[in-house]
């Protein structure tokens, strides 16, 4: 019995993949200096798991951005606009297909982002034309490969499957079905396996998630021809299959009948699934069984009596020399190591594993099977020691919580009347003209901002101080949207550090780590709370500063919440009672924020809910359990206010085709969504369903540093009106501004209010 992972986290303990990436985007570095670090942190995760006792370690899980990014340069999948950006300069193209590109004479969009299946990381998604061709253009697989070798290291590279590349990826043209370029895609990645092989490459990991999905026949039978050929083709190399985050589900029987070496198994989101297998008649007892016992997504001890119960009975019907002990999925989603924190409570922290802690649990568990010594017996009972305690504690139970979730009503889910009679009196209570302006809720937080904050929270500055500087930046935020003429104004959001992390650190239930940080997406780091216990609201958390803003203007100001479902999405979750029940605690202290911020003065108040597509489970027969709570704990925290407070949410960066029925149905009276990397396209769910509220489909996309021209926003927004009631419409930036600079973002929002404004008057003109 081996051990094994699936990826290793690759931003760096320290984020030194982030402060290198944004130094070489801004110039302050080099591009020697960038991939310096890359050597260095791709060293330091192979070493570590070396160390620790994993005997077949990942490589090509590294990345400077994005590993679909990586394939589709791996794959020579470039879009045509990127074609006058030398090839030569392969950052230089990685970087502009990721965040755009303004220089000289090019002017060029970054590529789509969206969720990684049901996680909280963005991928760029790659864009497939009808004559689609493909190239083995970079060699970043190979050279990873030779550098772990270098060290002594013999790697199990890692690839995204063609199956799920192509369904991750998008038809930028009708007339095919971008699972039709298999053929042309499969000789490329022959390429590359021929490459590895002759380098004595000995297991190859293909990563098909997408058999986590409702695959049509015709994708089942993709996986089918994929597999066998390379099969024919490397009959002696060894496939690791690696599926993840879900159930093979009706896929099981295909995937048991394909000729590779090692099936894996996420043992953590679908135990069941190891009988299903062991009882298939398609099952080989000679096929390899990697078991992911140690969850690759959440932060909590494993339990070491229940994995080894699991492996147990795999190894009666399987020799051990074909087991793989495993993570569920790359460490990817999890912070790197729980021995840097040093202010987590030890009855909290007992609790927790980070990477590292998994690497280590794996071993563990390995050894537990092979070895009866007096340490590893002590490993074992003090792991069921830390999970007793965890359940038993009293930081966790709050009766008054369960008694008000147990009390909750139906009426506490609906406002008093619908949206055409709230409409109307929101009209005349906020007097906005047609197609009115507004942000998402932040604006740059800066050098200046976040070392104010740094040094409160170090004691290096009074409460009283902290306060003046970013009160004086609320001020100076509100005098610039009125001068620009925004209709609806923010203010700013410079006292938060992250949409979720801010109200965590406000709420009972919830931990905080020093260095606890994931990849969002690029260099975008998130520092998930965890959320341990009943979670309950003592006093108000935004309305200081939301009121404050309001006093300085007569505009309407929206006060800013964050989503009962993002909070519980981005946080890492307590496993110990439902996910419903947890967002409904969280969504009814929410809704007592809603009530408090309506009573001081706020008549619009944003809820975010980004992550409400992305909790959506992703086999089809279980959407409907998660979409009846997740839009419910929504509808708590909004329904508590009069008819004429203007209930805002924002979404990002998903898919909305599906499940547009259950977004209604949320109720929020106006809905932003992300539609400028797109051009529109995500605009489409919302027409074909006739989304009855008002919406603002986001027209300029604040990843990327480009400033749209006023041409462009105002494209963007007569496409919108070609197909929206102009009522209905609003004008604003995709997402918030925290990541921007403040001369881009000034200049993006002038074009923003003058193309709205140009709106207005042409439709005067037709009056």
């Amino acid at each position: 019995m081996k051990t094994t992972v699936l990826g290793y986290p690759r931003i760096g303990s320290q984020r030194e993949l982030k402060k290198a990436c944004e130094a070489f985007w801004s110039g302050k570095s080099s591009e020697e200096a960038l991939l310096q670090i890359g050597t260095e942190l791709k060293k330091k995760n192979w070493l570590q798991q070396q160390q620790l006792g994993i005997d077949l370690i990942p490589s090509n899980d590294f990345s400077f951005y994005d590993q679909v990014l990586d394939a589709c340069l791996t794959f020579g999948c470039i879009p045509n606009r990127y074609k006058n950006i030398d090839k030569s300069n392969v950052l230089e193209l990685y970087f502009a297909m990721a965040r755009g590109l303004q220089k000289e004479n090019i002017d060029v969009t970054a590529m789509e982002m969206t969720k990684w299946f049901d996680t909280n990381y963005h991928y760029i998604v790659p864009e497939f034309e009808k004559e689609q061709t493909f190239e083995f253009f970079s060699k970043k697989i190979i050279n990873e490969y030779k550098e772990a070798l270098e060290l002594g290291i013999k790697t199990k590279p890692v690839l995204i499957g063609p199956v799920t590349f192509l369904l991750l990826g998008k038809e930028k043209e009708a007339g095919f079905h971008r699972i039709d370029l298999l053929e042309k895609l499969l000789p490329v990645y022959f390429e590359v396996l021929s490459a590895l092989t002759d380098l004595g490459v000995t297991y190859v990991q293909f990563d098909e998630p997408c058999l986590a999905l409702n695959l049509s026949e015709k994708e089942q039978q993709a996986i089918k021809i994929t597999y066998e050929k390379i099969n024919a083709e490397f009959p002696k190399l060894k496939v690791y299959l690696a599926n993840y985050f879900d159930c093979y589900g009706d896929n099981l029987d295909i995937a048991l009948q394909l000729p590779v070496d090692t099936l894996h198994l996420d043992l953590v989101r679908c135990t069941s699934q190891l009988d299903d297998i062991l009882e298939s008649k398609h099952f080989n007892p000679k096929t390899k069984l990697s078991l992911g016992v140690v969850d690759g997504r959440n932060i909590w001890k494993n339990d070491f009596e229940a994995s080894l119960k699991l492996i147990e009975k795999a190894s009666k019907k399987i020799a051990s020399e074909n087991l793989w002990i495993a993570t569920s999925c790359s460490l990817l989603h999890t912070p790197y190591d729980l021995d840097l924190e040093s202010t987590l409570k030890p009855e909290i922290k007992q609790w927790l594993a980070f990477a590292k802690q998994k690497l280590e649990e794996v071993v563990t568990l390995r050894n537990l099977l092979s070895d009866e010594s007096d340490a590893y017996l002590s490993l074992f009972e003090e792991n069921k020691l830390a999970n007793l305690t965890r359940k038993n504690s009293s930081l966790i139970h709050n009766e008054n919580v369960k008694e008000r979730i147990l009390n909750l009503k139906p009426s506490d889910s609906h406002r008093d009347n619908p949206f055409s009679i709230r409409q109307a009196q929101q009209k005349q209570t906020l007097n906005l003209p047609l197609f009115p302006t507004t942000t998402i809720g932040s604006f740059p937080q800066t050098k200046e901002v976040r070392s104010w904050r740094l040094k409160h929270k170090k004691g290096l500055i009074s409460q009283e101080e902290y306060d003046s500087l970013i009160a004086k930046e609320i001020e100076d935020s509100i005098r610039f949207q009125e001068k620009i003429g925004l209709d609806v104004l923010v203010h700013g959001e410079f006292e938060r550090n992250d949409m979720v992390e801010y109200f965590g650190e406000k709420l009972n239930g919830f931990a905080f780590s020093n260095f606890g940080w994931v990849q969002s997406y690029g260099s975008r780091c998130v520092k998930p709370p965890i959320l341990f216990g009943d979670v309950s609201r003592e006093k108000p958390m935004t309305v200081k500063w939301s009121e404050y803003a309001q006093s300085l203007t007569k505009t309407p100001v929206k006060g800013m919440l964050t989503g009962p479902v993002t909070i519980l999405q981005w946080s890492f979750v307590r496993n110990d009672q439902p996910r419903s029940t947890t967002c409904n605690q969280i969504a009814l202290a929410i809704r007592d924020e809603v009530i408090d911020l309506e009573q001081h003065g706020l008549k619009v108040i944003q809820i975010d809910e980004p992550a409400i597509r992305e909790g959506l489970p992703l086999r089809k027969e279980n959407w409907n359990a998660y979409l009846d709570w997740a839009i419910k704990a929504f509808r708590i925290s909004a329904s508590g206010v009069t008819d004429d407070t203007q209930i805002h949410t924002h979404m990002c960066y998903s898919e909305f085709n599906d499940i547009m029925s259950s977004i209604a149905a949320m109720d929020a009276d106006v809905i932003t969504i992300e539609t400028s990397r797109s051009n529109m396209e995500l605009l489409d769910a919302f027409v074909t369903f006739k989304y009855p509220n008002e919406i603002g489909p986001g027209v300029y996309d604040i990843h990327s540093p480009r400033v749209p021209s006023l041409t462009e926003i105002e494209d963007l927004l007569i496409k919108a009106k070609n197909v929206l009631p102009k009522e209905h419409i609003w004008v604003n930036p995709d997402c918030g501004l925290k990541t921007r600079a403040w001369p881009e973002t000034k200049e993006a929002l002038r074009n923003l209010v003058k193309a709205a404004e140009n709106l207005r008057k042409r439709e005067l003109e037709l009056v």
